[in-house]
């Protein structure tokens, strides 16, 4: 809507002023008080200099020459502002568009791109914590929004399968299960210590008895590191179904030494001259990308590092067609960044083909107080245990409320709640409402006829809310732009009070007056599609009943 005003702006001034508008940095604003109109701009006091003209005798000559056809009202305030109201006729044809159709309420990109986003790729050497849950639900939710706008958009966890943390998962396991026979047998000092090896290892005892006694130490450990990989891999992917994520491909590190791709991208770097030989090691020359030093891809002894892996992994990635690439990161990786960026435009692409979220740390708390996240025997909150707290929709929703940029407090017991206080039961019950008014019409046998008598929507805040419906298409798309799915919750959260307040203030089922009744079931209903379509964005549930 507002570019169709910025629209009508332009055609009237072009007809009284032949320099170059956009150059002005004018502005169309959607004014602080809605009785100075739906939007506003500044542009007669911009022109004033170039015309030289008080910015008054401006804006009478753009109005003038401004197809109303538009608009309701235009009027000049503020010696030289100008306001805009919308025609009512617009705001009925735009809930007769998305009852239509809820496709409507977002305009795809003219140019779509194949993107990629690799998110959670948590190491398979334990469960997914709170801290995977945030990144999970970001990365699921921007996918959706990127699809929503018409981008090709391939979902990926990359599964660190090579290097030493596996080894280390297999000498825990290995030590666990000798264990069982030995109390004795000495537990590695960096192992891993958490409950669930020692739950692999009885099953691995209960899999193969007493046989890995009898198997070379180092043949034992391969295999429960195997075992335990599978294990935990097929934990990781049920707790993710479990909170509606679901990946198009699982990539495994392993992959990318099977089929040599690690030496092939080092002998292109070597190619291109970005690496270099220094005691007996080979290094990127990250500093020429804006690093603040210079890293190790090959070690003195011959290990590459996991720095070389993703280099190749990212390669990988390009040579696939990826016009976008999003990787979603903790917020301990912020040191990474400068490389990895480096090394994609090594690699011969541009900086801005990669974008690098990064996700702030989450703490819980429960009845006012900050719940431990982890104990000295390597137990930390799991995904699943706060997906059967509190369920997937308000754990999705809670972990998108605030921008991925900031610090989250996870509060359990509002969560859990089921007051209005509860931002997501907030806005499921705008849905549930609407079905419910749709309840009570079958109940009273009425015979009501959406998108008819749309006219007899007048009320301030019947307009209100279809303006701020209006504004969906242009939130979902500044979400895709940006990357922001918490533009999402605050527009819910904001809709959902104005239909909860116009519930509370107005009649909309009144059985007297089947005009008035259809016009607000109308408005109603948009109202539900909306709500639902943003809900569905977040991977979240739109209910009937609460």
């Amino acid at each position: 809507m507002k570019e169709v005003v910025r629209k009508k702006i332009l055609e009237a001034v072009g007809k009284i002023y032949d320099g170059e508008v956009n150059s002005l940095n004018y502005t169309v604003e959607i004014p602080k008080k809605s009785e100075n109109g739906d939007f506003a701009t500044n542009i007669a006091f911009l022109l004033a200099k170039h015309l030289k003209k008080a910015p008054v005798r401006i804006a009478e000559d753009i109005l003038e020459n401004i197809d109303r056809s538009f608009f309701r009202h235009v009027e000049i305030a503020g010696g030289g502002f100008i306001n805009f109201f919308i025609a009512y006729e617009e705001f009925y044809g735009f809930l007769e568009k998305i009852l239509d159709d809820e496709a409507n309420l977002v305009e795809k990109v003219n140019n779509p791109e194949n993107v990629q986003v690799e998110f959670v790729s948590a190491n398979p050497t334990g469960p997914l914590h709170i801290g995977h849950g945030r990144g999970a639900a970001f990365g699921d939710s921007l996918a959706r929004i990127l699809e929503a706008v018409g981008h090709n958009v391939h979902r990926e966890y990359y599964i660190n399968d090579a290097g030493n943390q596996m080894n280390k998962l297999g000498e825990s396991i290995y030590a666990r299960y000798m264990q069982i026979y030995d109390k004795n047998f000495a537990f590695p000092e960096d192992g891993y210590k958490g409950e669930y090896i020692t739950k692999i290892a009885l099953i691995l005892q209960k899999k193969y008895g007493d046989t890995l006694l009898k198997k070379d130490e180092a043949i034992a450990v391969t295999l429960c590191k195997d075992e335990g990989k599978n294990y935990i891999l097929e934990e990781i992917r049920s707790d993710l179904a479990d909170f509606g994520v679901i990946f198009d491909e699982w990539f495994p590190e392993k992959r990318l030494y099977d089929k040599g791709k690690v030496e092939e991208t080092l002998q292109y770097l070597k190619e291109s001259g970005k690496i270099y030989e220094l005691d007996s090691a080979l290094w990127f020359k990250s500093t020429e990308f804006g690093d603040d030093k210079d890293r190790v891809l090959k070690k003195s002894d011959g290990e590459l590092t996991y720095f070389a892996s993703d280099i190749a992994y990212h390669k990988d990635k390009l040579e696939r067609g990826f016009d976008k690439i999003i990787d979603v990161w903790g917020a301990d990786h912020h040191g990474y960044v400068e490389r990895m960026k480096g090394a994609i435009k090594a690699l011969g692409a541009q900086e801005n083909n990669l974008y690098i979220a990064l996700v702030q740390m989450v703490s819980l708390v429960k009845s006012g107080e900050k719940m431990s996240m982890s104990t000295r025997a390597g137990e930390f909150v799991t995904l699943k245990w706060l997906i059967e707290e509190v369920g997937t929709d308000a754990a999705r929703f809670f972990y998108l409320m605030r921008d991925i940029n900031s610090q989250f407090e996870f509060d359990i017991d509002l969560a859990k709640s089921k007051t209005s206080d509860n931002p997501v039961y907030y806005v499921q019950y705008a849905h549930a409402r609407v079905c419910s008014l749709f309840a009570k019409l079958e109940e009273k046998n009425m015979d009501v006829k959406l998108c008819k008598d749309l006219d007899r929507l007048v009320l301030k805040d019947e307009i209100e809310i279809i303006k701020k419906m209006y504004d969906f298409g242009n939130v979902v798309n500044q979400a895709a732009v940006n990357y922001q799915p918490h533009r999402i919750v605050y527009f819910l959260r904001e809709l959902a009070g104005l239909f909860h307040t116009y519930y509370y203030n107005h009649a909309i089922i009144v059985e007297d007056d089947l005009s008035l009744t259809n016009a607000r079931m109308t408005l109603s209903q948009a109202v539900g599609i909306v709500v639902r379509f943003g809900l569905s964005l977040l991977g979240v549930k739109a209910v009937k009943r609460m």
